[in-house]
């Protein structure tokens, strides 16, 4: 058996070691070195600060940048481009005020002149401003169209004109169109005597009456319609005719002004006639029954005052071209036209 001395000797060394490898509190360079005592670990140094990330840096994934703060005054636009940052509101936006129906209280009225005569010596004065701007009576007479056309072997005439008397909203409106041919018969002719009323700032609702002349019959019309300016500087009527013998017609006319100069002036015009059913005594079909096409070159050498030359062409289809061949009456005609248009 071993002695148990001998164990203990056997152990000894690693108590020793263990004592020894224990770090001495007062351990200094010097005693360490001659293995005295042992020194305690040194703490190791706190890594360097890494340096800021550069943009460049982070777009090649070097590095991370620091997310931006948020700014307050971020605006939506702003944040999606990516300029900024938006905070987190900080307080809910105030709730809308409820919707009234209560009338909005008059605007207060301040006259200058008031303060120095008086309002009851201005209230006169007064009136006859507003009377003046907007409540005066106005006229004008216009011949739109008084020309001679030359086609088809024969030399015609034809006008179509109108008078205006009234106001800007209420108006008495005098209408007359017709031709004939020179050394012949007078073919048709008619007139309108019509009131308007303004229904808005460019159309004006018309509602009167209508005579026709002529060798032929010549009957009696309730005419009711509209006229005025339309989108683009378009010139429009439209008028629907209900005659003595309850027969229905209706007209449809436009034309545009397409200013080359101010002066020169060229002007495309087309004018539709429709019938309900067929007027044979005056060689009228339903449907569509005629149509004019125009095209006038004028010079204006005063606004008032405006010579021009064109070229029409006017016919009658479906039924009445049909009418007109049956008594052997062309249903079509080309003419060349020179004539002036005025007003006063």
């Amino acid at each position: 058996m071993i002695p148990m001395a001998l164990l203990l000797l056997a152990a000894q060394p690693d108590a020793m070691a263990h004592t020894v490898s224990a770090p001495a509190p007062g351990c200094t360079a010097e005693h360490a070195a001659m293995g005295h005592c042992t020194m305690p670990k040194a703490e190791p140094p706190p890594p360097p600060p890494s340096p800021p990330c550069s943009p460049e840096h982070a777009a090649m994934g070097h590095c991370a940048m620091p997310a931006p703060p948020p700014s307050p005054g971020c605006p939506p636009e702003h944040a999606a481009m990516g300029h900024c940052t938006p905070g987190e509101p900080t307080t809910a936006p105030p709730p809308s005020p409820p919707v009234g129906n209560a009338p909005p209280p008059p605007a207060p009225r301040v006259d200058a002149a008031d303060a120095i005569f008086g309002a009851d010596a201005m209230a006169p004065v007064r009136a006859r401003l507003y009377a003046e701007h907007g409540g005066g009576s106005i006229s004008r007479i216009m011949l739109d169209q008084a020309e001679v056309r030359v086609g088809s072997g024969e030399t015609t005439y034809s006008w179509d004109g109108e008078a205006r008397f009234g106001g800007d909203i209420d108006k008495l409106v005098i209408k007359s169109e017709g031709e004939g041919a020179f050394g012949g018969a007078f073919d048709r002719g008619e007139g309108q005597l019509l009131w308007s009323r303004a229904i808005g700032p460019y159309f004006d609702l018309q509602t009167g009456l209508r005579q026709d002349v002529g060798p032929g019959p010549s009957p009696t019309y309730a005419v009711v319609g509209v006229e005025g300016l339309a989108p683009y500087w378009f010139d429009v009527e439209a008028a629907l005719f209900l005659s003595d013998k309850g027969d229905v017609t209706a007209r449809i006319e436009g034309s545009y002004d397409q200013r080359i100069t101010q002066r020169l002036i060229l002007q495309p015009a087309a004018e539709l006639n429709f019938a309900l059913q067929d007027v044979r005594e005056q060689g009228i079909g339903a449907g569509l029954s005629s149509a004019e096409l125009g095209l006038r070159l004028r010079y204006e050498i005063a606004r008032e005052f405006a010579p021009y030359l064109g070229y029409v062409w006017e016919g009658k289809i479906g039924r009445s071209a049909q009418l007109a061949r049956a008594v052997d009456d062309d249903p079509s005609r080309s003419s060349f036209v020179a004539g002036v248009r005025f007003w006063f």
